[in-house]
């Protein structure tokens, strides 16, 4: 029953009616912000696909001799890419500093199948199909290789729980921008298939990462940004854009490398000082 105050003539719903109405609400109706930014990651992803297909793929299967329309293309699809891995930080800062409905973990982990799996797989796979020196079927088994150490790194996270602070594994935003910048270093055939294979080793095992939070969040997005300025010099073919492209490219795999290093001396760090403290404690 709904009441209505006779002077203000303003209507109110009882509690429970409230609640109902909540449960009634359309599901669009109740996404957060988080949410949001997350369909965000996963539109960016798709377009990677897209773009990928449309501006690399059929022009080569049509005989097309366009390079600067595959370039452009390639670059647009790793921008969007990057462009996913934006949405994929703010969503998280954004769930923790306002909140997430309770579909959140599982629009993250869709979303990032699609932009962080899915779409560099395809672009090694496609790298298989156009490259001159390139073999497509065993291109097409290191991308299903990428595509399913994703997936499993993404089951993973949702099962188990690690130390604050820290990943298991190389995250897979992290993983895929190292999978197209080995692809974009344009290597032989064969060295880019061991290092993609690497990658998606990387993002299975246990070695641990950080999480992007505070400084290391502000670095990591300064160095998105800076990444997508490098690939936009390079499709509109600036002087020294090639250089520069390669040249990031070669940082994002040497970072792949060496960040898991820290983590490591870390650990063992943090091991000697727990084996000091207990020879102290046992001394008399």
């Amino acid at each position: 029953m709904t009441v209505i105050d006779p002077e203000t003539q303003a209507g109110w719903v009882p509690e429970a009616e409230s609640e109902d109405d909540v449960e009634d609400m359309p599901l669009s109706l109740r996404l957060s912000i988080a949410d949001t930014l997350t369909l965000g990651n996963a539109t960016c992803g798709f377009m990677a696909v897209y773009f990928t297909t449309t501006g690399i793929l059929i022009p080569h299967l049509s005989g097309s001799q366009e390079t600067g329309m595959a370039r452009h293309s390639a670059a647009t699809a790793v921008i969007l890419m990057l462009l996913a891995a934006i949405f994929d930080l703010c969503d998280g800062l954004v769930a923790r500093k306002l909140r997430s409905s309770p579909m959140g973990a599982e629009l993250d982990n869709l979303s990032d199948l699609i932009s962080f799996g899915l779409a560099p797989a395809y672009f090694v796979l496609v790298y298989g199909m156009v490259a001159d020196d390139a073999h497509q079927r065993v291109a097409a088994v290191a991308a299903i290789t990428v595509l399913l150490a994703v997936v499993l790194r993404l089951a993973r996270f949702s099962c188990v729980t690690m130390k604050d602070g820290m990943f298991q594994g190389m995250p897979s935003p992290f993983g895929a921008l190292t999978v197209v910048s080995i692809v974009l270093l344009e290597l032989p055939f064969v060295p880019t298939l061991l290092a993609v294979i690497g990658v998606a080793w990387l993002m299975v095992s246990r070695v641990e990462y950080p999480k992007p939070r505070g400084i290391l969040a502000v670095a990591m997005l300064s160095w998105i940004i800076g990444a997508m300025g490098l690939l936009a010099a390079w499709a509109f073919d600036a002087p020294g854009g090639q250089a520069l492209l390669q040249t990031g490219c070669a940082l994002q795999i040497v970072l792949a490398a060496t960040i898991p290093l820290f983590a490591t001396a870390r650990r063992v760090n943090s091991f000697r000082d727990n084996r000091r403290e207990a020879r102290a404690a046992q001394l008399p």
